[in-house]
Formats: C-alpha cells, sequence, structure tokens
C-alpha cells in the first residue's frame, strides 16, 4: 500500500509541476501580448525549439544542469522553483480535498478547483509584480471558478458570498477615488471575485494578510532605500498571497484567533 501511495503521490506532483510549468508560459507571454497557445517553446537566448525531453518537468532541468542544451545559456531557476511549487501544491490539495481509497488519496473537483484558483492566483500575482497591471481575463477567469464554488462547498452561504464580494472591493474603489493611486481597478476587481470564492470573513482576513505583507515589504524598502516615498510598489502580488493562505487555512486561522479571546 505504501508503494501506491508513492507512485500516486509522484504522478500527482508530475502533474502539478506540467501544469504549472505552462503557467511560466503564460507569464512570459501574456504581459509580452504574445499567444500562449501558438509558438512552440524555446530557448529566449538562442531561439532553439525545445524537445519533448526537454520539456519534462524538473527532471529536464536537472538533467541539463539548469542551462540550453544547444547554447549553454542559463534556464532560470524560477522555471524549477515554479515547477516544484506545482508538484507541492497540487499533492497538498489532493490530500486536503480529496478522497481516499485504501489509504490512497484520490482526486476530486475539489481538488482540481481549489488548484485550478491557486493557479490563476500565482499568474495574477507574478504578472502584477512584473507589470504593474492585473489583466482583465485573469480576473474573469477566476470569477469563472465561483459558480463552482457554490455548488462544491457547502459554506460559506450565498449570502456571505455575496457581502464578501462587497466588503473589501467596494472601500478599495471608494479609497480610491480619494486617494489618487491607492489601489489600481485590477485590485478591486480582483478582491470582488475573490470576496465571492472565500464569503466576507476569509475576504478581511485575506485583506488583512496583504496589508500586513504589503506593509512590512514596503517599510523594508523604504528602510533600504530600494524605494522612495514617491515610487509605487503593486499590491495584487500580497492580495493574491492573501487570499491563497485564506482558501487553504482561512477558518483554521480565524478559529484560533477567536480562541484567544472566547
Amino acid at each position: 500500500m505504501t508503494a501506491f501511495r508513492i507512485v500516486f503521490g509522484v504522478l500527482y506532483a508530475l502533474f502539478g509541476a506540467c501544469v504549472f510549468s505552462f503557467l511560466g508560459v503564460v507569464i512570459d507571454r501574456v504581459p509580452a501580448g504574445r499567444s500562449i497557445v501558438k509558438g512552440r517553446s524555446h530557448c529566449d537566448a538562442c531561439g532553439h525549439v525545445l524537445s519533448a525531453g526537454e520539456l519534462i518537468p524538473i527532471v529536464s532541468y536537472l538533467f541539463l544542469r539548469g542551462r540550453c542544451r544547444h547554447c549553454g545559456a542559463k534556464i532560470p531557476v524560477r522555471a524549477l522553483l515554479l515547477e516544484l511549487l506545482g508538484g507541492v501544491l497540487f499533492l497538498g490539495c489532493a490530500v486536503l480535498y480529496g478522497t481516499s481509497l485504501y489509504g490512497v488519496p484520490l482526486p476530486t473537483l475539489r481538488v482540481f478547483a481549489v488548484f485550478a484558483v491557486l493557479s490563476i492566483l500565482l499568474v495574477i500575482g507574478w504578472i502584477d509584480q512584473l507589470t504593474m497591471e492585473i489583466p482583465n481575463g485573469l480576473v474573469l477567469a477566476l470569477l469563472v471558478c465561483a459558480p463552482l464554488f457554490v455548488l462544491l462547498f457547502e459554506t460559506p452561504s450565498l449570502p456571505a458570498r455575496l457581502i464578501g464580494a462587497l466588503c473589501v472591493s467596494v472601500p478599495m474603489l471608494l479609497l480610491g477615488l480619494v486617494i489618487p493611486n491607492a489601489f489600481g481597478g485590477g485590485d478591486v476587481k480582483l478582491m470582488a471575485a475573490a470576496g465571492f470564492l472565500l464569503g466576507w470573513k476569509n475576504c478581511l482576513l485575506a485583506m488583512f494578510l496583504a496589508v500586513i505583507c504589503g506593509g512590512t515589504v514596503a517599510c523594508t524598502l523604504l528602510l533600504t532605500h530600494r524605494v522612495g516615498r514617491k515610487d509605487t510598489i503593486p499590491f495584487g502580488p500580497y492580495l493574491c498571497l492573501g487570499v491563497a493562505v485564506s482558501l487553504l487555512a482561512g477558518d483554521a486561522i480565524l478559529g484560533w484567533y477567536l480562541s484567544l479571546f472566547f
């Protein structure tokens, strides 16, 4: 039985790594306005079109020692880290949200739904970090997952989801109108979609975590003189991090927090 668990674990990790390998292509091409379905993967340095063997997640990077087989240019370590993260996340989703057959975790629609949201959040946060913009198509993709969450997860209730869509996004919108550049339109739309997925409690938690993380990074950058007071930093990555943490562990975090007082 242990052997079956190992085999399934490797398969889940490989699937997650494959998905996140593709997300790396999305992150590279969407900001540049290039198609994510046309054009084969190639070395950015020499243009060498990658073979099937060179596209095997994790394995190909290690086998090639992080360099292009054709010209020897370094392959960004980001590619390896992204694939490892995808493998860990899908395996974790299978354990947390999947069913079990003779002790072997099996994926369900819940697993794929949560993994899809995490994947979208990763792309949104990464692209916002690179370009200071959140593409509307990615927010729409997040919103498309919402009906699936309503069907697959009994909580939060539909009213709680509707309140969640407004409780953070509307104040962000109003603050952005009063204070120029306080929040971008992409941030507002992101939290509206995320709020419907999370419900109002976890949406507030997501915003709190984003403010703490973003504020800490901003203060660090200011103190180290890497940015000035008038410079802006993208807030989307921290919103995506807050949403991801709230999605995976929001109820546990809120339960722990409330237990400190009641």
